[in-house]
Order: C-alpha cells, then structure tokens, then sequence
C-alpha cells in the first residue's frame, strides 16, 4: 500500500512531519493551545483540529495556518462534540 495516495488523516502523522506541514503563525499558537486548555481537548482531538486547520488553509489557499483558520476547526469540533456527544 503506497501512503501518498492516502488522504492525510488516515496515516499515523509523527509530531516531527505534522509539525511540517502543519505550520501556524503564533497568534494561530496562541490560540490552539488557549482553546485546548479551555475545552480541555486530548491530543487526538488536538490533532484533529490541527489537520483540520491545514486542510481548510488549503481549500482558502494559505500556506500558512492563522487565527481564523485554526478558529473555524475548533468550531467544527465543538459543533461534532455537541452533535455526537
């Protein structure tokens, strides 16, 4: 089985590749870690909200993950939490 034709989230992504690919501004940071000390969130759901971020950076074609982005993924993850419980 060849990774590259698998979507991000379905490979175990190592902190060290994650950390490349996913890069932020600080404010971006600042913000991941305030809401994942706010909403208590464990590192998978950390995760998840930072793939999320860089795909929907993608999609709006920045390079880099800012405020706003990391912002709309965390939205995503609070709306899936109240959904599904």
């Amino acid at each position: 089985m060849q990774h590259e034709s698998l979507p991000l989230r379905t490979i175990p992504a190592p902190a060290r590749t994650l950390a490349k690919a996913c890069v932020m501004t600080e404010e971006a940071k600042t913000l991941l870690l305030q809401s994942a000390g706010h909403l208590k969130l464990s590192d998978r759901t950390y995760t998840r909200i930072l793939k999320g971020a860089r795909t929907i950076a993608d999609l709006d074609g920045f390079e880099e993950i800012d405020e706003a982005r990391i912002a709309e993924a965390v939205q995503y993850r609070t709306l899936d939490r109240k959904c599904w419980g």
